[in-house]
């Protein structure tokens, strides 16, 4: 990486430490702290030297392995470092509520990160992020709250949203992995490179052309091979114990579904007894 330079990145440093500190601190169980740690690393080896600065400015492959990071490895792992009680807290307004439960929604959910991300990554969103550190950094704030709509209706964690069986589970992960990674059959077969803004591609020993067609394989197995293999454990795993088609409920479900019910009929809940 000698024609990298080492940059330190301050901002995002204090960004990912942040939020991985509060994590931890808010954190109840040792199994949320240590996802909590494990999403902090990620997010550090996503956003920092070298990669961040590889898929920011230089190489389209380094973008797809970035993105792959932070969907299908940072996300799962954050959203598994919350508390159900805190999620609960954040998500008790009418409004929020009112979203979260329609994005846990998995075809809502699939559909809005297929759209979203693939306007993420044309060319012309690509190319403006490679020239401006702001919009590189909202592109990546929206591609981790991607994956955690991608993750959502798995981990479950919206209070009184439709809970999956591990079957449905494994089924949405299965059909996610081969929406949300449209664009890379037009990376390979593409006959020229697409991304003007992404330079110097040789600090990778790869023409511009080759990285964009390695980007295409890799934005390829990157998605398969975590997500089929989720799946399959998924439901390995509830077929041994036996509820495969269950989902139980929660405190916080049977609460949240309380709660609706007295806001969409006040007049009711709030009639004397007798």
């Amino acid at each position: 990486m000698s024609g990298l330079p080492w940059r330190l990145h301050p901002v995002v440093l204090l960004v990912v430490v942040g939020l991985g500190v509060t994590q931890v601190v808010t954190a109840t169980s040792h199994r949320q702290r240590r996802d909590a740690l494990g999403a902090a690393v990620l997010l550090l080896v996503g956003t920092t030297w070298p990669l961040g600065d590889l898929a920011g400015t230089v190489s389209l492959t380094a973008a797809t392995v970035q993105r792959l990071l932070i969907m299908i490895a940072w996300a799962p792992l954050w959203l598994r470092s919350l508390p159900p009680g805190l999620v609960a807290r954040w998500t008790r307004p009418r409004l929020i509520d009112a979203i979260a439960r329609r994005v846990a929604h998995p075809v809502v959910a699939v559909l809005v990160v297929t759209v979203v991300g693939t306007v993420s990554l044309m060319p012309l969103v690509v190319d403006v992020a490679a020239r401006s550190p702001i919009v590189r950094a909202l592109v990546v704030a929206v591609t981790a709250v991607l994956g955690i709509l991608l993750w959502t209706p798995v981990v479950g964690i919206v209070p009184g949203a439709r809970k999956l069986s591990a079957l449905a589970r494994a089924a949405y992960l299965f059909v996610s992995s081969l929406v949300v990674t449209s664009l890379s059959v037009v990376w390979i077969f593409a006959r020229h490179p697409l991304y003007s803004g992404l330079h110097h591609q040789t600090l990778l020993g790869m023409s511009a052309l080759l990285d964009q067609q390695v980007a295409g394989f890799v934005a390829k197995l990157g998605a398969y091979l975590p997500l089929w293999l989720s799946a399959f454990v998924i439901f390995s795993r509830a077929d041994r114990a036996g509820d495969a088609n269950e989902t139980p409920l929660t405190w916080h479900d049977v609460e949240r579904h309380f709660e609706r019910t007295r806001d969409e009929h006040p007049r009711e809940s709030s009639l004397p007894e007798g």
